[in-house]
């Protein structure tokens, strides 16, 4: 049974601070991409920050200065530290875990979300 489950959205002032986290049961959780998405009302989701196996990190771009994403793969656990935020982050924040292996299947799971509202 694999379990992904954020924790940290709340109700914040534009350039307030929220820490998002995400942990995660069932999977070999350090093999594994970890991903941040949002998803406002409407709209399309979209990737906003993930990390790899290796540490290695991408962010979208409305984001980047701003946001910080990381992992502690002894907690299995990644987390969102988002900084200096505006109204147009105000979205559904979804944790995903992804891992293609050497044969190309694709495994995929995701969170319940979290709700990030940036207003004054």
């Amino acid at each position: 049974q694999v379990q992904l489950v954020e924790s940290g959205g709340g109700l914040v002032q534009p350039g307030g601070s929220l820490r998002l986290s995400c942990a995660a049961s069932g999977i070999s959780f350090s093999m594994y991409t970890m991903g941040w998405y949002r998803q406002a009302p409407g709209k399309q989701r979209e990737l906003v920050a993930a990390i790899t196996s290796g540490g290695t990190t991408n962010y979208r771009d409305s984001v980047k200065g701003r946001f910080t994403v990381s992992r502690d793969n002894v907690k299995n656990t990644v987390y969102l530290q988002m900084n200096s935020l505006k109204p147009e982050d105000t979205a559904v924040y979804y944790c995903n875990a992804k891992l293609t292996d050497v044969v190309m299947r694709s495994y995929d799971y995701w969170g319940q979300g979290t709700q990030v509202t940036v207003s004054s």
